[in-house]
């Protein structure tokens, strides 16, 4: 009896090890602003930017003289959202106020309606907001269509995303840009080919010519991706392009 006894308890805490061990790999790390953030490409002419960390864990990005548009974006699963931080940077010295959420252990899926959490700050700092959009990366693009399905929004991005089964935009009548990167190995094509069926008509469909998944974000190569035939510098520049257009076109 007492062996068996000992047997159980060195059973549950072997268990509990595990688990806590398997635990931690999840849990996020702190966020860091400012570490690799610095644009690629530089333009002339932009607008001073503040970038702050706000209660909530919300990335803020500011800039001197806001055009009253706000873009709220979703990370992909398990990357860091200081990843997206030089995207904050460059579209909020053209204008753009951008928050990007951080998400409970790093999946969107989690806190799909985070985009809420950003219209309550956004009103204590008496921001006015006069295109509200969304968007992300991955399963951060599907969790930013979920909320688009759902919530008033002046305008959806998906990065390498496609919109999840349960979420249905066809009858929408706010503007999507889909961007999709060449090489892309993580995003299925035929699955962001079918999810065009669920996204509002007139969605506007970009590839970035030799880019991958991974390019999205700064968070270093992702087992499966493809092989990039382009700078990092040359995608993000493309892809800031691609953004600024869109919003300015809203």
């Amino acid at each position: 009896m007492k062996r068996l006894r000992a047997v159980l308890v060195a059973s549950l805490w072997l268990g509990i090890g595990t688990l806590l061990g398997f635990g931690i790999q999840f849990i996020p790390g702190p966020i860091k602003l400012g570490e690799d953030a610095a644009l690629l490409v530089t333009s002339s002419g932009l607008q001073k930017v503040r970038v702050t960390l706000e209660p909530g864990n919300i990335i803020l990005a500011t800039p001197t003289q806001p055009n009253g548009t706000v873009f709220v974006f979703y990370p992909g699963g398990l990357v860091a959202p200081q990843a997206y931080e030089f995207m904050a940077r460059a579209l909020a010295a053209q204008g753009v106020t951008v928050a990007i959420v951080a998400v409970p252990l790093e999946l969107a899926v989690l806190a799909p309606n985070r985009a809420d959490e950003v219209k309550r700050l956004l009103e204590s700092k008496k921001v006015t907001s006069r295109k509200f959009v969304v968007g992300g990366h991955s399963l951060g693009g599907a969790m930013a269509a979920q909320y688009a399905a759902g919530h008033p929004v002046d305008g959806l991005v998906l990065m390498g995303a496609y919109p999840a089964g349960n979420s249905n935009l066809a009858n929408k009548r706010f503007p999507v840009l889909d961007l999709a990167a060449q090489f892309d190995g993580i995003a299925a094509r035929a699955s962001v080919q079918e999810g065009l069926n669920r996204l509002p008509a007139g969605t506007q469909v970009m590839v970035l010519e030799g880019g991958v998944h991974s390019f999205f974000g700064r968070y270093g190569p992702q087992k499966g991706d493809g092989l990039p035939t382009v700078t990092r510098a040359e995608f993000e520049d493309r892809l800031l392009e691609r953004l600024t257009a869109f919003l300015e076109g809203i």
